[in-house]
């Protein structure tokens, strides 16, 4: 689906959506019930720069600052971080936890928030998007990726070959849709099929400031330790470890 055919989808009684020519994405929809929801979000497969991340934390600030309940939903077809010498010079690092930081803001203030991705998302631009809200979900098609088998390669100086051979049995190294959902970190993919706005009601619905992504991950059997580990170390801080222990 095209980002038009996905706003008029999602809002067919209106909506006041931006889409520039550098792909931000800033503006208002309505709900089936009436309601406004914000709408954030970098497309068209552009990078994610300084010029992108500070527009999109300002509206999430102003959504919070006006108080009440509107939620907000980001969306993104985007090739990660932009990789440009003047943004890294400036701390891109900065800006991409500012917005992730907005988002889970806005979160923490009783705004729900959905990411939606139809299209490329990696890397930093899609950890301070989609990643950072409460529910993620995609379109069929979409392609997410925190890192591509070549980059890991290069990072983890394993043979790319090895990598691949990984990701057939460990979600954890293979990018895309069905690894994501595995591990927890994709709730659903939604029915392109399907009016957009009804899966958005019910997606919101559903959304909640508890964070469950690592749980989900144990039921699929993506990340059977996660959820435990993070158990552990609450029980430790809390003091109650044997309690846990003794469970």
């Amino acid at each position: 689906m095209t980002l038009d055919e996905i706003l008029i989808s999602l809002f067919p009684n209106s909506h006041e959506i931006q889409v520039s020519k550098g792909g931000l994405i800033t503006g208002t929809g309505k709900l089936r019930d009436g309601r406004a929801i914000s709408v954030i979000g970098l497309g068209n497969g552009e990078s994610m720069g300084t010029a992108a991340a500070l527009p999109l934390a300002a509206q999430v600030i102003d959504v919070i600052s006006r108080g009440r309940d509107t939620p907000i939903l980001v969306l993104v077809d985007l090739l990660g971080q932009l990789m440009a010498r003047r943004d890294e010079m400036i701390g891109l690092n900065e800006y991409l936890a500012h917005l992730a930081k907005c988002l889970i803001l806005a979160s923490q203030s009783g705004h729900r928030t959905v990411g939606l991705e139809y299209g490329k998302a990696s890397a930093g631009g899609f950890l301070a998007t989609a990643l950072a809200t409460e529910i993620f979900v995609a379109l069929p098609g979409a392609e997410p990726a925190v890192m591509d088998l070549p980059s890991m390669a290069r990072v983890t100086k394993l043979p790319e070959e090895k990598l691949k051979e990984l990701a057939k049995s460990t979600p954890v190294f293979a990018p895309g849709v069905d690894s994501m959902l595995q591990m927890g970190a994709l709730a659903q993919i939604w029915d392109a099929n399907k009016p957009l706005d009804e899966q958005l009601e019910v997606t919101l619905k559903n959304a909640s400031a508890k964070d469950i992504r690592d749980q989900l991950g144990a039921e699929r059997k993506g990340r059977p330790m996660a959820a435990l580990v993070a158990k552990r170390v609450i029980a430790a801080a809390m003091g109650t470890a044997d309690d846990l222990a003794t469970a």
